[in-house]
């Protein structure tokens, strides 16, 4: 009988899953994969077993969290053969000032966890629906949560802090960062691509409809663009990064929008949507001859740029770069430009590379190394899950097909 993982990470509409089987070796390998779209709308159940056999079908029109994880461990179960699941890991995206680690999820642990989700609308509430919703479906199964923000404790504290009255870094208002789970995958990968720069300085993109960046020396995450929230720091998909916070006043005070209205604009109608008023899919809007469409591209670009170049500021020069994630690891022609507006950083693309996807993208002589490197939130969620409930597990991870994430 192998072991076997179930990772989970839950959206508003839609819930992706992987299953990780533990190989002779010890290292876990993905065995079948899938999503639930649509809830709330239309829901589809996918079930790949990267074999060729693949299945999708309807759910029926209400099905919510509970009923779609249902239809995921009924497919999942039927499908294990020899396999027995010991414990589902989530990816939850934030953990607080508390959880700077993997934690077994429990009544406490699950009541600090709600009590951040204002902090992370977007995502949270989401992330534990899923595990409410395996607590009630499958009660006997051990779940263990993974948080995007944990990567980032390590981080001194001039660079958690905003420049507010003490009291408020006392209640949690701090700069917490997020995809960590993303950097600790291309952390670890780094040293087969790159040792030196992976004991060095080294500017991580996450590029995807969420977008950061994270400055790592030596393998640690030093400072990152996100803050109290997943708002702040690169234009996304639908969120506007980096914004004044005169702003935000100016909006309820003068344009007089309602709090929920200004939730709104930032989270779901900025970014690449709002400025190109077309998609916040960064393929059509590449593919577009709109004028809009190019403008929200330079914008992205630009922005980061300038991150990356304050993040080379705050790690005192920079070694390598590495793109990643939807945006990152398959858009050339925003690599290409992000790489030529870091020319007077020691970036030297190499075209072909770009083009071809890398892994190196720059030249053989470049001062800056800058890579494309494939993540893998799912598989860094299944080694922590398998240690936390004590299964012995090789420091390694089969991707099968990969499991970038655009969040």
């Amino acid at each position: 009988m192998t072991d076997a993982i179930l990772v989970l990470n839950a959206g508003s509409s839609s819930i992706k899953y992987a299953v990780y089987e533990q190989r002779p070796d010890l290292a876990l390998a993905v065995c079948l994969r899938g999503q639930v779209e649509g809830l709330g709308a239309q829901p589809r159940l996918r079930v790949d077993d990267l074999h060729g056999a693949e299945e999708e079908r309807e759910l029926p029109a209400n099905a919510d969290h509970e009923a779609a994880l249902a239809a995921v461990l009924d497919a999942v179960r039927g499908r294990l053969g020899e396999r027995r699941l010991i414990g589902a890991g989530h990816r939850i995206v934030h953990g607080g000032q508390r959880y700077s680690a993997p934690v077994a999820v429990d009544e406490a642990v699950l009541a600090d966890l709600h009590a951040l989700e204002s902090l992370a609308p977007l995502h949270q509430p989401h992330n534990l629906a899923a595990v409410e919703a395996v607590r009630r479906v499958a009660p006997e199964l051990p779940q263990v949560a993974c948080f995007d923000t944990a990567f980032h404790r390590t981080q001194p504290a001039v660079a958690q802090r905003f420049a507010l009255p003490r009291r408020y870094e006392e209640r949690g208002v701090i700069r917490y960062g997020f995809h960590g789970l993303s950097y600790e995958y291309i952390a670890g990968q780094l040293p087969a691509y790159d040792p030196s720069a992976a004991a060095g300085r080294t500017v991580v993109a996450h590029l995807g409809a969420g977008a950061s960046l994270c400055a790592l020396h030596g393998g640690q995450s030093v400072a990152t663009t996100m803050g109290f929230t997943a708002l702040d720091g690169l234009p996304m998909g639908q969120r506007c990064g980096n914004i004044d916070p005169g702003v935000v006043l100016h909006l309820l005070q003068q344009e007089g929008c309602s709090v929920a209205e200004v939730e709104r604009l930032l989270y779901r109608e900025s970014g690449l949507l709002g400025v190109s008023g077309l998609s916040s899919d960064m393929r059509v809007l590449l593919e577009s001859d709109a004028p809009e469409a190019a403008e929200a591209v330079e914008l992205f670009c630009y922005r980061a740029v300038r991150e990356i170049g304050a993040l080379a500021a705050a790690l005192g020069g920079l070694d390598a770069l590495v793109f990643t994630a939807g945006i990152g690891e398959h858009a050339a022609p925003v690599r290409r430009r992000v790489a030529e507006g870091l020319q007077w950083l020691g970036v030297e693309l190499d075209e072909p590379a770009n083009d071809a996807g890398g892994p190196r993208i720059t030249a053989a002589n470049s001062p800056v190394a800058a890579w494309v490197i494939p993540t893998d939130e799912e598989g860094v969620i299944a080694r922590h899950t398998a240690a936390l409930l004590g299964a012995p597990v090789y420091n390694g991870v089969d991707t099968g097909q990969g499991g970038s994430s655009h969040g």
